[in-house]
């Protein structure tokens, strides 16, 4: 089995969360659903509980004393990939695009049944599982584009250029199926996985920024290309000459 539900030990949830009663609840709610829980009850306990490698998922909320949660969420996102699920109170201003696009794997709103949180800690749970496994140990080269989907890097004309996880993920998938138009529905399905809540807003967001690092004019593109209607391709005219 993968890391996440190896013998013996039990996924370790660390939940960022203010509220104390909140806390108590979810903190017996998810131990009776077979989780490990850690709380931390502003944003820099969260950074000083957290370790790489320690916590397999964290809930993050976005109203806490001291640290706000989207800095919380860029903290964790320079040291970490642990899958991340943002929790927002009903009627809250959220910008869920700029959240994604930090590197958030999903969100639930408050107020919300233990049931469906479950649900989607195991979503986040079984896209990273799905992700790892799909890895290899390849070099992918299209014209001046490298990448390096072991060392998780990317060079265009041979200058490094630093890209997000959802990223590297968008750009691997253009990458492996030149000249092939992709479809919206298929982008987000294989980057962001089948059960992904939220409209296609993020997806436009995230390739923009691609482009913005692998074009030499964003505004007229000649790798990432537009099928109207459609989704994105890869071409393979221009990257080869």
């Amino acid at each position: 089995m993968s890391k996440h539900g190896d013998a013996g030990r039990r996924t370790r949830v660390l939940v960022v969360e203010d509220e104390e009663s909140f806390v108590d609840a979810l903190t017996i709610g998810l131990q009776r659903e077979g989780f490990d829980v850690t709380a931390a009850r502003d944003g820099l306990d969260a950074l000083n509980a957290f370790r790489p490698g320690e916590f397999d998922v964290v809930l993050l909320d976005l109203m806490l004393p001291r640290l706000s949660g989207l800095d919380v969420l860029r903290s964790l996102r320079d040291v970490s990939d642990v899958p991340i699920i943002i929790v927002s109170a009903k009627g809250e201003e959220v910008d869920m695009v700029l959240l994604l696009e930090i590197g958030a794997d999903d969100y639930v709103t408050k107020p919300y049944r233990l049931r469906e949180l479950v649900a989607r800690i195991r979503a986040v749970l079984r896209r990273r599982e799905a992700r790892d496994s799909d890895d290899d140990e390849s070099v992918i080269e299209r014209g001046p584009i490298r990448l390096d989907v072991d060392a998780r890097r990317c060079f265009v004309e041979g200058e490094e250029v630093k890209l997000r996880k959802k990223e590297f993920a968008l750009l691997h998938l253009l990458l492996e199926n030149p000249g092939r138009v992709l479809t919206r529905e298929v982008l987000i399905d294989r980057v962001w996985g089948s059960d992904y809540v939220g409209d296609t807003k993020t997806l436009d967001v995230h390739i923009k920024r691609l482009r913005g690092l692998i074009e030499h004019d964003p505004k007229s593109p000649v790798f990432i290309t537009t099928v109207r209607g459609v989704g994105y391709r890869f071409e393979t005219t221009t990257s080869a000459g």
